[in-house]
């Protein structure tokens, strides 16, 4: 699927597993946060929607504005976060390097990377919107 020139029917009816799709109040800044931060790559930006792909998945980010017509608008907060209980996982992103350039974009660290039980290296950055992306790698790569 070519993200930069499919047309969005053909994008949708591409779609299979399982999906992702992020409101969000800016969706050029969150693109801007997950490329440098993340290394998320980012197709067809627009004020109003983006592609997003990670390691062979696909995101998307829908500017609030887009969702008019559907109820889940109903559900956000004016202010603050959005993603309150969900962890947005990214196994491949070095979390010590994350966290770095997240806080150099001055976002909020909620938790600094460090070894954890099951195996994984692992941070907790809460983005503008208030999700919580979790970079992680696994311990043995140390």
């Amino acid at each position: 699927m070519d993200y930069e020139t499919i047309s969005a029917e053909a994008f949708g009816a591409g779609l299979t597993g399982f999906g992702v799709n992020l409101l969000v109040r800016d969706v050029v800044a969150e693109v801007a946060f997950l490329r440098d931060v993340f290394g998320i790559v980012a197709h067809r930006v627009s004020a109003d929607f983006a592609i997003l792909a990670y390691h062979g998945h696909v995101l998307q980010l829908h500017s609030d504005g887009t969702y008019h017509s559907n109820p889940l608008p109903s559900l956000l907060p004016e202010a603050g976060a959005r993603g309150g209980g969900i962890e947005l996982r990214l196994f491949h992103t070095d979390p010590d390097e994350a966290v770095k350039k997240a806080r150099a974009a001055g976002a909020m660290i909620l938790a600094e990377a460090e070894n954890k039980p099951h195996g994984l290296r692992e941070a907790y950055i809460l983005d503008d919107n208030g999700y919580a992306w979790v970079p992680s790698r696994p311990t043995d790569d140390e």
